[in-house]
């Protein structure tokens, strides 16, 4: 079906603290990803495969970089990617490329970001409003989605997705009627009733988005949270708003903290993998990263592995280098980071254009203070 009266919403202003020094030099929507691309690449990705026709940027941290890559990648791509307040600025040619922006009014959550941009978000022309985030791996095509939520005439309709009971405290908990009308959804519980969790992304009747922010807004402050997930959904299923599950079977992840950064990645070496290398959207310089058997690890084009180099169960991006007797053994290896000769790394993760030259075992070394 066709989308052009969706428009989509990005999420990508947190400050990413809990990716530790992957941040300190760029925002969590650029850290690099499997050999190919950046965490933002596969929502804008999944926008363009859908045929979203515009994609509205909410943003704080770092933002002209962020406006930098997605200028250069994905506008006009298939998309038009919308600045929000920055977008006349950006396209005027006032503010090129590298010029820092004005700074945004502060947020001090998800619902927050829609708020602010709610000129962009609520301009006229989108039947419905598609909330992304940028640290979200998973190939998708919301057609489908879409469909569902039509027919069924839900106010929202969210993503949902099966996990191990055990990990589910650290995702939004959802329960659902046999219909798959939402009857609950908790942030983060600490005992968790149920193993299905909110993917969350999810599908607004704009109107009806508007409106209930504009309620939630009305408390002041201090009187909500000013949280999607703890907020506007909880908020719409106590109102009695048709909130619809819409089950997810494929691969989804999101990228929360550095652990979930390494061990996501090292997946992707399965056989098969839960996204194939043809299926990853490409933005770092070069061919499509490839899997190599010999080494179980999937390799950036132009990655430099030195004879005499032992390359095990990694992920190696472009422009990285493993200098002659060095070990690299359930790794990932970011973009120009050099690994000394004679250096063992073993479950670990470098930094960008990182010289490695003592040995590092586990992620100690990136986690936050």
């Amino acid at each position: 079906m066709t989308l052009h009266d969706v428009r989509a919403a990005l999420l990508a202003g947190g400050l990413g603290e809990r990716m530790g020094r992957l941040t300190d030099e760029m925002c969590k929507p650029l850290v690099p990803y499997a050999g190919s691309c950046r965490l933002v690449d596969f929502s804008m990705a999944n926008a363009v495969r859908s045929g979203v026709p515009e994609v509205v940027l909410l943003s704080m941290h770092r933002e002209r970089d962020l406006v930098d890559h997605l200028l250069a990648h994905w506008d006009g791509a298939g998309v038009r990617v919308n600045f929000g307040p920055h977008d006349t600025l950006v396209r005027s040619g006032d503010a090129p490329p590298g010029v820092p922006l004005p700074a945004r009014p502060p947020e001090a959550g998800t619902a927050d970001a829609l708020l602010t941009n709610a000129d962009h978000v609520f301009a006229p022309g989108a039947r419905d409003i598609l909330v992304q985030h940028a640290d979200h791996v998973y190939t998708f095509d919301y057609g489908p989605m879409v469909a569902a939520h039509r027919a069924a005439g839900a106010d929202v309709t969210i993503g949902v997705q099966r996990i191990e009971r055990r990990f589910v405290r650290l995702f939004g908990m959802v329960e659902v009627e046999p219909d798959l009308t939402v009857r609950r959804l908790v942030e983060k519980p600490a005992d968790p009733t149920s193993d299905l969790v909110f993917t969350a992304f999810c599908l607004f009747r704009a109107e009806v988005l508007e409106e209930v922010l504009t309620s939630l807004a009305s408390r002041g402050p201090d009187g909500w949270q000013h949280d999607i997930s703890r907020d506007v959904l909880p908020h719409m299923i106590a109102e009695g708003r048709h909130v619809l599950a819409y089950p997810i079977s494929g691969y989804w992840a999101d990228i929360g903290t550095v652990e979930r950064y390494h061990l996501e990645q090292l997946r992707l070496l399965d056989r098969p993998g839960p996204l194939p290398p043809e299926d990853l959207p490409r933005t770092l310089a070069g061919a499509p990263p490839r899997y190599v058997p010999g080494l179980d690890s999937l390799l950036g084009d132009g990655a430099d592995v030195a004879t005499g180099a032992d390359v095990r169960s990694s992920v190696l991006f472009p422009g990285c280098v493993v200098e002659p007797g060095a070990t690299v053994e359930r790794s990932v290896v970011l973009p120009g980071a050099r690994v000394r000769a004679g250096v063992r790394l073993s479950g670990a993760v470098t930094a960008t254009g990182e010289d490695v030259d003592t040995p590092r075992t586990g992620l100690a070394d990136l986690e936050p203070a």
